[in-house]
């Protein structure tokens, strides 16, 4: 390798900055009062809710008017009578306590429950394996 010429290296210089303020730093106290010595332009807003102790949304009164007009009594479908006198006929049927029925479909003993006393909202998925599993029709015509 001697012989071949000078050995030279390419050294440029290798600058490194800090990451640009964020929002919040720009903000801040300290970068303020700089920025007014360096005689830059600042910008200050005033805000509408600025010191006082309301929330942001305190435009409450137009939504309770709303709530209180409103006469509409909105509720969750629930299992029809005809599906749960179906639901336990099947089941004693089959000789089958709640707690069985609900092992065979994979489902907890409350489920049937609430099915049978009328309090669950009915799911479609659940009936078809109450079906399966009874081996009897619980919806449409008969």
């Amino acid at each position: 390798m001697a012989g071949i010429g000078p050995i030279s290296q390419d050294w440029e210089p290798v600058v490194i900055r800090k990451k640009a303020p964020t929002a919040a730093a720009r903000k801040d106290e300290k970068a303020v009062n700089a920025a007014r010595r360096a005689g830059a332009e600042i910008e200050t807003i005033k805000k509408s809710t600025a010191g006082s102790n309301k929330a942001a949304s305190s435009s409450t009164s137009l939504n309770t008017r709303k709530l209180d007009e409103e006469t509409e009594n909105l509720s969750h479908d629930r299992v029809p009578t005809e599906l749960k006198k179906a639901i336990m006929q099947a089941r004693q049927d089959k000789k089958l306590t709640q707690a069985q029925l609900a092992q065979l479909i994979n489902e907890k003993p409350q489920v049937i429950q609430e099915y049978e006393s009328g309090k669950a909202i009915p799911n479609q998925q659940i009936i078809g394996k109450l079906e399966r599993a009874l081996g009897a029709k619980l919806r449409g015509k008969k």
